[in-house]
């Protein structure tokens, strides 16, 4: 497989999703925006010529039918960026409700498996086979904030799932790498700060962009397994 030049990108219409999408596109890679919102994704390619495709990433049919669209495009995918994800509101376990806890469970693990199915089937497929997926993890995914049980355990299972991809892609030039980030400015974290208290450091979510691309630029045979990146003085390290 040669460097990639096109990649499909979930979560495209806000945050991470949207800035990684237009560094990839100011870059001149064939851009694939995923998204559940039609206009947001316009919003995300302004004058760019992106691949516009619209679906919930927790329906398998639109999920399917999307990288179908972008294989008969770009004649294969080179590339996914797993990125969709929500957050619960903070709160006590005992007060967050179960459909809640499902909801964010069905998004952050389920939608990730689903889009990673298909990523793999198709980099299975190809001619030459492989390709590379990376997924969004979270520095939840190795230490929680209070009140996060539902994204924490989404998070950790995300783990899981990055290192099965990976064993199970070797036969196939299939690689799966994990970012796992920590307070970069977006609509996400303000959702999961506690009012009253102190918000911790962030970063800019281009800081985030720019790994994404190094991940996705490596050569055939290197991979970046696990990166974590973060706001240098948030409460991270000493956490737990």
């Amino acid at each position: 497989m040669t460097s990639a030049r096109n990649i499909l990108i979930t979560g495209a219409g806000s945050g991470i999703g949207r800035v990684t999408a237009r560094l990839f596109l100011d870059h001149g890679w064939q851009v694939g925006l995923m998204g559940r919102r039609h206009e947001a994704l316009l919003d995300t390619a302004g004058s760019a010529d992106a691949l516009i495709l619209p679906c919930d990433v927790t329906d398998e049919a639109a999920v399917d039918d999307a990288f179908e669209k972008a294989a008969s495009a770009w004649g294969r995918v080179d590339a996914l960026f797993n990125n969709a994800g929500r957050a619960a509101k903070p709160t006590a376990p005992d007060l967050l409700s179960v459909s809640e806890f499902r909801d964010v469970i069905n998004v952050n693990v389920t939608g990730m498996f689903i889009c990673a199915r298909a990523a793999f089937r198709q980099m299975r497929s190809q001619s030459p086979q492989g390709g590379r997926i990376i997924n969004n993890g979270s520095i939840s995914a190795h230490v929680p904030r209070t009140g996060s049980i539902a994204y924490t355990t989404s998070k950790h299972a995300v783990t899981g799932m990055t290192r099965s991809l990976s064993l199970d892609g070797r036969d196939f030039g299939i690689a799966c790498g994990q970012i796992d980030i920590g307070n970069a400015s977006t609509k996400l974290l303000s959702d999961v700060n506690r009012p009253g208290i102190e918000a911790e450091p962030t970063m800019d979510a281009s800081v985030v962009a720019d790994t994404v691309m190094q991940m996705a630029s490596l050569p055939e045979g290197a991979n970046m397994q696990f990166v974590t990146v973060m706001a240098t003085n948030m409460p991270y390290i000493g956490r737990g």
